[in-house]
């Protein structure tokens, strides 16, 4: 869920800079594979099942609102069709189709309802899965930056980054400066138990609701 984030939104860790003389002279450019860091994270991947449970969560309530309006709908067309009965009374008639009448406002009032529900549980999901993901990039970063500068690098470039067209940023690097695998075991070396064992396929989870 979080990992189209690095064709546009991040890419790269630092570039600015990139074309210094003096960085070049110094031989001090180290790279990274920030999407394989990102990815394979442990909380990267603890923030992604948070974020598909609480997706599950508000398509079930989804769906319950929705069942409830179907059912709301044929309660109305039961009411309307009762207030043309005519083995009963005119002022029964008139009670049946008041209610009728109540009852496809209520209508009106649950659907307007329902929309509002879905537009509040994308703008939640979204904000959540912000949050989320600047919260990692910024560990990430800090990880970096301590070892950069005990390897005494100027600028640390993210190879698996991407131009707003979708073609490579970096085209070449021998990676005898890549620091992707050392950043990538100091983050996990605080992993729970378990919490990097293989992942086993399981069915999908639908997504926030859908208009």
């Amino acid at each position: 869920m979080m990992n189209y984030i690095f064709r546009r939104v991040v890419p790269a860790l630092v570039l600015a800079g990139l074309l210094s003389s003096s960085a070049w002279a110094q031989n001090a450019v180290g790279t990274i594979d920030l999407r394989k860091v990102f990815d394979n994270y442990w909380k990267t991947k603890q923030a992604d099942l948070a974020l598909k449970d609480r997706a599950a969560d508000m398509e079930k309530e989804h769906k319950n609102m929705n069942d409830d309006l179907k059912k709301g709908d044929e309660d109305y067309r039961q009411l309307l069709a009762s207030a043309s009965d005519q083995a009963v009374s005119q002022d029964e008639r008139n009670k049946r189709k008041a209610a009728a009448e109540a009852k496809l406002k209520y209508l009106a009032e649950q659907k307007d309802a329902i929309l509002q529900y879905e537009r509040q549980a994308r703008t939640t999901l979204d904000e959540q899965r912000r949050r989320m993901r600047e919260n990692i990039l910024g560990e990430i970063r800090s990880v970096v930056t301590a070892k950069s500068k005990t390897a005494g690098y100027a600028i640390v470039v993210d190879t698996a980054a991407e131009s707003g067209n979708g073609t490579p940023i970096v085209l070449f690097t021998n990676e005898a400066n890549d620091i992707t695998d050392g950043v990538l075991k100091q983050m996990n070396a605080s992993a729970p138990p378990d919490t990097l064992k293989p992942e086993v396929a399981t069915p999908e989870k639908k997504d926030a609701p859908k208009k």
